[in-house]
């Protein structure tokens, strides 16, 4: 009886114990988390402090709206290069160009240097601007009677799109008329094709210009058109020269075309619970045949997801040089309100080939550089490389384990003309078997040992 008292007694000191250190703990974070927040709202009455008196000294009554949209955009810009606030008119901007549709005329332009007027680049074909009969190298000096310098080239982009089916008047200067003329257009969607491809022979060039909603929908079916055309057809290049990135789900589709099985990209967060994997699904549009990838400075973000996707796999050659190292994933967030408070673009999440490499300030390196020579104008300039990621300020470290291995940049330079992109040749002379021009191999892709490879997916029954 005795005994069993005891046990009782003991039982009962150790459960009140680690009740007690339960409490301990319990208070010991509250007050952390307490200390904390307090820390917190000091800075933000510190914030508030200087929020009063600009707006109570300042010299000239300051615009309230402008002073919170620089203080928010402030705090998002010292996290990294690519975390930002997305006012109202931004957010809208946004999510036209992702979309890859608008309301508009359908001409590339830029502002011509010295004079401030607005250039046309070249008319986008079958649009209210072809149709109308722009030309390149065109200038516009007025939009509805009102001119156009003192604008700036975003002011007047915006004057220029607009509701579909309203009409604006254009006055064009051009080249060989002596006096400026007027055109009026009527506003028509415009769709942003994101994917130009074209038969090179017995191959099948695609270039991929920018990651939006259309790019895989339009990418299958020009592939599919083009493969009933081209007899002994010997395989594909992919072009993602010049291309910025875009969306993460279709780079993940793109990749997924050329795939039939494994891991395409994997985005760790923060959190474990925050780690998720993308894996390729059965289907191939290019049914197997040889593909060679093409990238150099300008290649960033999503057109490195598929650069590194393809590499990793073995499914395609790498050629050209080192792509720009844009190895983080931004998530669109908006503010409660909706669109009317805009949104803010932040850093959530890292990527990684299927092998496990970050490619974040370092790039991919192509399995074959070939350096494309400039034009003598180019070669005059102090320096003919693009910035890479890890020359932007703030950006986020790499992942290498000796801290060591960020890129340079690498030249963005791609000439018009087919016949003289030594990169294109090369990848052609690839594909079809012929002698190689002497160049400089790049060392096989490796796993960085700091970066745990993704385990393979489980096969589907």
């Amino acid at each position: 009886m005795t005994r069993k008292s005891d046990y009782a007694f003991w039982t009962f000191v150790m459960l009140a114990c680690l009740a007690g250190a339960t409490t301990v703990l319990n208070v010991t974070r509250t007050y952390s988390a307490t200390s904390t927040n307090s820390e917190i709202y000091k800075q933000l009455d510190l914030f508030g402090d200087v929020l009063e008196r600009v707006r109570s000294d300042y010299v000239d009554k300051p615009d309230d709206a402008m002073l919170i949209d620089s203080a928010i955009n402030g705090m998002l810009a010292a996290l990294d290069p690519h975390s930002a606030y997305l006012n109202p008119k931004n957010y809208r901007d946004m999510q036209v160009q992702t979309r890859g549709e608008f309301g508009g005329l359908g001409i590339e332009v830029t502002m011509e240097q010295g004079s401030g007027v607005v250039k046309v680049v070249s008319p986008i074909d079958d649009t209210p601007a072809a149709k109308a009969g722009l030309q390149t190298n065109d200038l516009i000096t007025h939009l509805d009677g009102e001119q156009i310098v003192g604008l700036t080239l975003e002011q007047a982009v915006d004057k220029m799109r607009g509701p579909v089916n309203t009409p604006i008047t254009l006055t064009i200067v051009r080249k060989g008329k002596d006096d400026p003329f007027d055109v009026k257009i009527v506003r028509d969607v415009i769709r942003i094709n994101a994917v130009k491809a074209r038969a090179e022979g017995d191959v099948i060039y695609v270039k991929i210009s920018t990651f939006n909603e259309q790019t895989h929908a339009n990418l299958v079916k020009q592939v599919d058109a083009l493969k009933k055309t081209v007899k002994n057809l010997r395989g594909y290049v992919l072009d993602l020269r010049g291309n910025p990135g875009g969306l993460l789900d279709q780079a993940i589709a793109v990749s997924d075309d050329f795939l039939d099985k494994g891991a395409i990209v994997l985005t760790k967060g923060r959190g474990l619970e925050e780690t998720q994997r993308a894996n390729a699904r059965p289907g191939d549009i290019t049914e197997g045949k040889q593909v060679v990838v093409l990238i150099n400075g300008g290649s960033a973000s999503a057109s490195e997801i598929v650069a590194g996707a393809l590499q990793d796999h073995k499914r395609a050659m790498v050629v050209g040089t080192r792509s720009f190292g844009k190895g983080s994933v931004q998530t669109i967030i908006p503010l409660g309100g909706g669109a009317s408070n805009g949104a803010i673009r932040l850093t959530t999440a890292r990527y990684y080939t299927p092998s496990g490499r970050s490619i974040q300030a370092k790039g991919i390196d192509p399995d074959v550089i070939v350096e494309q020579e400039l034009p003598p104008e180019l070669q005059s300039k102090s320096t003919n490389r693009m910035p890479s990621e890890a020359s932007l300020r703030g950006h986020l470290k790499g992942e290498t384990k000796d801290g060591k291995g960020e890129g340079s940049g690498s030249s963005n330079y791609v000439p018009k003309e087919a016949e003289k992109d030594a990169q294109l040749q090369y990848a052609l002379k690839m594909l079809r078997g012929e002698p190689l021009p002497a160049t400089q191999k790049a060392e096989a892709p490796k796993t960085d040992p700091a970066v745990p490879a993704p385990q393979p997916a489980p096969k589907q029954k």
